[in-house]
């Protein structure tokens, strides 16, 4: 008897049970509206310093985007709703500097408590809400603390609970709890001056959103002090659905000068202000700034090229600096920066490297390296340290290059890592700091994310939210749609391993059907992993349309080799890559060759361009949503990290660039973009748009008054990806075989 389906290529992952439940069409109403279709979806879940409370930010079943504070009681096993954010938020708009802060941390969309942070006595939480500070109570009482118009940036809590402390109009405030703030840096009558706030490229690409910390014992405070008068201006304007505001930000662009950056260490009254020795070089990065357990301060100096990294050790007392040990990049490649590292009580360090060509823990003890970990794999984070029983535990891909494991070690004896968890799922956790328990999360492409505390040998105490796709769950209407993903390899020009995901609709045999080739493409970044994905790819298996992607030479968690190939190469291998995949598309019975669009956004919108122009006609389509054109009009820190300074290699930024073949575009292409994005400023935009005008380029574009970089909302959602589908629909890419 002749089969009516087609055999599919690759593994297939697990197949998601079905609830006894009426089933639906998955619309783009519901997936934008609430409650979320992922279920339980928490931020920010935090153990209490004395490990009883579990807390973190839940969303509203009737409004998926506003968060209120929950807690956990571990000994009597109840959850309590500790800040209502509708009940106590003065609903005052945020500051431009809280927005961009947002936007940079890629919350925007987000209202209610976004952050908090623990006293260390267990006692009390601090809370931001609409620009103002509040102190919530583990009895459910909630203090206000401040009440300006200004709002209050990066607040903290001393360690020794007696003072909070937060940036306002540039300058670091303290204040005793419950007390009236004063300022303890000086005015230096200056817009371009800034203390213990992060510049914009910490924030935007370092994963450094602080500018200040207490240290340990809560009587100095490291805070550092930028001047961004340097820094070129750039004229953003923000452009809103009734009005346009403009901005002149200082926004530094590949090949420009940077922010002068400083750091002091003072008393909480501002008193005794020390400055440290960062050495004689000004045009340095600032990565990290920590205290170490014995008081001692370190910082993490980084050249403006990336190439080398130098620890050094601080002097609160003095401000005398101590080099203890260089990082230096292998030739091609540049330093990632990282926040996997610890600073132990016996005065070593457990440090992330990529020295072996792979991203493994090391051991720095008396001016000696030791690796704790190594394999052609990579850690992805260093979790916790057990310095008594001479263990760690951390996550990694040691079983798969698409699946993050955690595992402990026994670095003290060189033992192998021991696989705490199950294969088959994609996990995270962090750890207390005694290194005794975990807050877990792990889903697969068949299930949700799901969230549970574990002790340290991995094994579950208690669900926390088992987010089971029972009757209840939001997604159970629609599960009977979900397509199961299909892994699988394709092999690239150099011999490298590409990982391919794919998901298909219900096919007739005979029939072929159109791929909506998904792409990001850029480093630092993987896109292909056995995780839980976005209902978006699923809306649109369900609409007709074959859901594929692939990760190409650059992209992250593969090595050094592998990832320093796009080094002053930007927009070259992968774009190869990425038709790899596309060319093993047109071979399968299944697709049809002439009806493979592509899509991305950011890099990928970037990817989308520079694929269209490399290869006129073999896509049917191309979308380019919030796209870098010309490299020179993105931020120093991470263009040049993986570009070189324009300055230098002028050669390899204008072949990197999409402006200059904008002509060869042939194929229908939809563009779109924030309107008030100051990541990818819209510079980049009219750059290619007024390229492919002159060059009498038909193409479409949408753009979104008010949106910065993630255009997101219960509603624009809705419009963003409609778009998408009417652009398809009218270009030769409908949905559905033929």
């Amino acid at each position: 008897m002749a089969k009516d389906t087609y055999d599919l290529p690759g593994t297939q992952a697990q197949e998601m049970a079905v609830p006894d439940v009426p089933q639906k069409d998955l619309t783009l109403e519901r997936i934008a509206g609430s409650p979320s279709l992922n279920g339980a979806s928490p931020r920010a879940m935090k153990l209490s310093p004395d490990g009883r409370w579990l807390t973190l930010l839940r969303a509203r079943d009737d409004d998926r985007y506003r968060y209120d504070l929950w807690a956990y009681d571990r000994q009597g096993g109840t959850w309590s709703m500790l800040v209502d954010s509708e009940a106590f938020g003065p609903g005052r708009a945020l500051s431009e500097a809280e927005k961009m802060q947002r936007e940079r941390a890629r919350i925007a969309s987000l209202k209610g408590i976004v952050s908090y942070e623990w006293s260390q006595d267990a006692q009390s939480i601090l809370v931001p809400l609409d620009g103002d500070l509040f102190l919530a109570k583990l009895d459910g009482t909630v203090t206000r603390l401040t009440d300006s118009e200004e709002g209050e940036l990066n607040p903290a809590i001393s360690p020794d609970n007696a003072r909070v402390s937060f940036v306002r109009e540039g300058r670091l405030f303290v204040a005793p709890v419950g007390g009236e703030p004063a300022a303890v840096t000086p005015d230096e009558a200056s817009d371009t001056v800034h203390w213990g706030e992060a510049e914009f490229v910490a924030q935007e690409e370092m994963d450094r959103d602080y500018g200040y910390k207490w240290g340990p014992d809560g009587k100095r405070i490291a805070v550092l002090r930028y001047d961004e008068a340097p820094v070129a201006v750039v004229t953003r304007t923000s452009i809103g659905a009734g009005s346009t505001t403009t901005y002149d930000q200082r926004y530094p662009l590949a090949g420009t000068d940077n922010v002068l950056i400083d750091l002091y260490v003072i008393d909480p009254d501002g008193g005794n202000r020390i400055k440290a020795d960062l050495g004689a070089e000004r045009d340095i990065y600032i990565t990290r700034v920590d205290w170490a357990p014995d008081g001692a301060l370190y910082v993490q100096r980084q050249n403006r090229a990336q190439s080398r990294l130098d620890m050094l050790k601080i002097d609160p007392a003095t401000g005398a600096s101590t080099p203890v040990f260089t990082e230096t990049a292998e030739d091609g490649h540049w330093i990632n920066q990282s926040s996997d590292y610890r600073f132990l009580n016996d005065g070593s360090l457990v440090w992330r490297s990529e020295r072996s060509g792979f991203g493994h823990l090391w051991r720095f003890a008396d001016g000696e390296w030791t690796q704790l970990t190594r394999g052609d794999w990579v850690v992805t984070g260093l979790l916790g340290v057990d310095e008594a029983a001479g263990a760690l535990w951390f996550k990694g891909r040691m079983d798969s290059p698409l699946e993050d494991q955690l595992y402990r070690l026994d670095y003290a004896n060189g033992g192998a890592p021991e696989r705490l968890t199950e294969k088959g799922w994609f996990y995270g956790a962090s750890m207390d700091g005694a290194g005794r328990t975990m807050i877990v999360n792990r889903s697969n492409p068949a299930q949700p994310t799901q969230y549970y505390l574990a002790d340290n040998t991995g094994k579950r105490l208690t669900w926390l939210m088992e987010n089971a796709l029972d009757a209840d769950h939001p997604y159970a209407p629609f599960a009977a749609s979900h397509a199961a993903a299909r892994f699988g390899t394709l092999t690239s020009e150099d011999g490298s391993t590409l990982y391919w995901k794919m998901l298909t609709p219900k096919m007739e045999k005979g029939k072929r059907y159109p791929v909506l080739f998904h792409h990001y493409g850029g480093p630092h970044a993987q896109e292909v992993d056995h995780s839980w994905d976005s209902a978006i790819s699923q809306y649109f298996v369900d609409l007709g349309y074959i859901w594929f992607q692939i990760d190409n030479r650059g992209s992250d968690n593969r090595g050094v080799a592998f990832e320093k190939q796009i080094r002053e190469a930007m927009g070259t291998v992968e774009v190869v890559d990425q038709k790899t995949g596309g060319s093993w598309l047109k071979t399968l019975p299944f697709v049809d060759p002439d009806r493979i669009a592509i899509f991305g956004s950011s890099y990928g919108g970037y990817m989308t361009l520079k694929q269209l122009e490399a290869d006129p006609g073999f896509y049917a389509a191309g979308i380019a949503a919030s796209s870098v054109t010309k490299w020179e009009l993105y931020d120093t820190f991470y263009t040049e990290r993986y570009m070189g300074d324009p300055r230098q290699v002028p050669d390899a930024y204008e072949a990197s660039n999409t402006i200059a073949d904008a002509a060869k575009i042939s194929d229908p292409l939809l563009i779109s973009h924030g309107m008030s994005d100051d990541n990818v400023v819209m510079d980049n935009t009219t750059a290619m748009v007024a390229a492919m005008q002159e060059a009498n380029v038909p193409f479409e574009m949408m753009l979104y008054p008010g949106f910065g970089h993630v255009v997101s909302g219960p509603v624009i959602t809705q419009h963003y990806y409609g778009n998408i589908v009417r652009f398809l629909e009218q270009n030769g890419v409908p949905p559905g075989g033929r």
